[in-house]
């Protein structure tokens, strides 16, 4: 839970590298949030409006914490593009954000070793 309350406090923060595991933790619990939200809407009767209001308050630190991912890998934010690519962007994206962090590049050190330090 930690790693996704840690996603929320850097909301806007697009520089800088997230590891893997701060990212797919954010993922899980993101997506638990939103099926929880959806469970509740069919119990009281409001189909999409609060999971609606969750997705639209959750899209800028998503898009924050996948671009800082993307920057782990040594890629460009810029590369979340891709996922516009009807299923092969998808996969693309998938790709890069299984792959495991790279050494020191142009947006900083690896955050794997400051963590085990």
């Amino acid at each position: 839970m930690e790693w996704y309350l840690k996603v929320f406090q850097q909301y806007a923060v697009f520089s800088g590298r997230a590891r893997r595991k701060e990212y797919w933790m954010f993922t899980l619990f993101h997506m638990l949030a939103f099926i929880a939200l959806a469970v509740v809407e069919g119990i009281i009767g409001l189909p999409g409006i609060l999971s609606g209001l969750y997705v639209l308050a959750s899209f800028i630190p998503t898009l924050a914490v996948t671009i800082r991912r993307l920057h782990d890998t040594e890629r460009s934010g810029w590369w979340i593009l891709v996922s516009l690519i009807p299923l092969v962007g998808t996969l693309v994206l998938l790709f890069f954000m299984v792959q495991d962090s790279k050494e020191k590049n142009n947006w900083g050190e690896n955050p794997k070793l400051s963590a085990a330090a």
